[in-house]
């Protein structure tokens, strides 16, 4: 990579010391790499333009991002432009660079300024960069007619302004009202105020419910068992391989296996069935109750 090595502020003194690039020097260089993969003239096409990239970033220190990691996401993005830049254009690297700089710089603000996902399509993006300045401009238009804006108005006319829904106007504005709270904060100042990760509703069973549900299937398995323990060794077997394990076997499997018939090993399933039910209307009314369901 051309700028390895280089932290932000590394790079920022390079930058400063670089080389101004005409258009036939800058043109060579990127037929250079282009062609023949030549790290030092996409070196020094890339140091070239770091000065343009510090800029672009700079225009997003209000964002609260590290002016480092800023400048950092904009070599990236100067780095991306030079790997995908066609000398052939007729277009000059500088202009080709402000887009993929930009945009890296934009994709990290959005990724950091909160914990909560801020947008991903395109028209959120533009939202959450624009949102501020287009209300403020409109709200000046307005004071000049003598007019006079509401809250749901404003929204409405920045979605016109942009070209953007007006739901992402909406989700947009409460994203930008107030920035990320920790639930772990006390609701008051008192020592015995409570967090307000305690008022959030457990979804989960209770206690006493998971008490009671535990309860009855330990009950239940040792009905079961009870019940089988009174079939014949076969019976037994028929019922677990068909019932009790994984997906359950065919009977024509079980009958290949023990030498007997599809429809003798239906019979001796149903037979055991009948032993298990009889067995277990014995055990409990509960059990009756569940049976006759």
């Amino acid at each position: 990579m051309a700028l390895d090595g280089y932290s932000g502020g590394g790079m920022s003194r390079q930058a400063m010391r670089a080389e101004l690039l005409d258009a036939e020097t800058e043109l060579a260089l990127a037929r250079a790499w282009r062609d023949h993969g030549d790290q030092r003239a996409l070196h020094r096409l890339v140091m070239a333009y770091m000065r343009l990239a510090i800029s672009v970033a700079s225009r997003f220190r209000r964002y609260g991002a590290p002016m480092g990691d800023l400048i950092q996401e904009a070599s990236l993005g100067l780095m991306k432009a030079a790997e995908k830049f066609d000398p052939d254009r007729g277009v000059r690297f500088s202009t080709y660079a402000v887009w993929w700089i930009k945009a890296s710089v934009q994709d990290h603000v959005m990724r950091n300024w909160s914990m909560v996902r801020t947008g991903s399509t395109s028209s959120q993006k533009s939202l959450f960069f624009n949102l501020r300045r287009v209300e403020a401009k409109l709200l000046r238009e307005a004071a000049a007619r003598g007019e006079t804006v509401n809250s749901s108005e404003l929204r409405r006319m920045v979605a016109e302004d942009l070209g953007v829904p007006l739901a992402d106007v909406e989700m947009m504005a409460g994203r930008l009202s107030g920035g990320d709270a920790s639930l772990n904060v006390p609701q008051s100042a008192g020592e015995d105020g409570r967090d307000w990760i305690d008022t959030i509703e457990d979804a989960g069973a209770d206690a006493a419910a998971q008490v009671e549900v535990a309860h009855d299937r330990d009950c239940l398995r040792g009905w079961l068992a009870a019940a089988l323990a009174g079939l014949s060794a076969r019976e037994r077997y028929i019922v677990v391989e068909r019932r009790l394990n994984g997906d359950g076997r065919t009977l024509e499997s079980l009958g290949t296996e023990l030498g007997l018939s599809k429809e003798r090993i239906r019979q001796l399933e149903a037979a055991a069935y009948a032993k298990l039910r009889k067995r277990l209307e014995t055990q409990s009314p509960e059990v009756r109750h569940l049976l006759s369901a």
